[in-house]
């Protein structure tokens, strides 16, 4: 599991806002996942947690987008992937823009609908080095899954809600935010050859 787990750090709440885990705590059927407790990771979180933490700790290989339904979208501000071969291009290109990037304290929670299926959500901070200046940011990850693969992944920072034509005022505002986001992609899909996996280092 990731490196929070094996120190044993503190818990999640007393490292950022509290109000995102009250929000969750008032959800009826979600249930918190202590990633510090024995038992592991829920159900629905088990087999998809310890591969996101890989994408997010710059340390994602081909196997890590396994848990991804071939036709998978991932959204943050900055992005708009659809496609497995993005998604990859999208973490692919974390190593090349940060000198450091991994995931800090992060509390999960889950909301499994029926085997296989719900919402996995982990409120984290995340951490990134650049051009020698530290950048803490505080997230929201809001995984949708169906049939045990993830179909939807959004980034939500400083846990704000992504600005498209449907959460905004003015669509056509939401909507040249989108166009922006999803340029963005493609111009990193291309840098990084399209999705394509890197060598295995020897």
């Amino acid at each position: 599991m990731s490196e929070t787990e094996a120190s044993g750090s503190a818990p999640l709440e007393q490292n950022i806002s509290e109000e995102p885990a009250k929000a969750f705590n008032d959800e009826p059927g979600w249930k918190k996942v202590d990633p510090t407790a024995n038992k592991g990771p829920g159900k629905l979180s088990a087999s998809i947690l310890p591969s996101i933490l890989n994408l997010y700790n710059c340390q994602a290989t081909a196997a890590d987008f396994e848990v991804y339904a071939p036709d998978a979208t991932f959204e943050d501000p900055l992005m708009c992937a659809k496609g497995v071969k993005q998604i990859k291009s999208a973490f692919y290109s974390l190593p090349k823009v940060f000198t450091e990037g991994k995931m800090g304290d992060y509390l999960v929670q889950e909301d499994e609908t029926s085997p296989g299926n719900g919402e996995i959500r982990i409120d984290n901070i995340q951490h990134y080095r650049v051009w020698g200046q530290a950048i803490d940011l505080k997230s929201l990850i809001k995984l949708s899954v169906k049939d045990g693969k993830v179909i939807r992944h959004e980034d939500l920072w400083d846990k704000r809600t992504l600005w498209n034509k449907h959460t905004v005022r003015v669509p056509l505002v939401g909507r040249a935010a989108e166009t922006w986001r999803r340029f963005n992609m493609l111009v990193t899909h291309t840098l990084m050859g399209f999705g394509r996996d890197p060598r295995p280092k020897e």
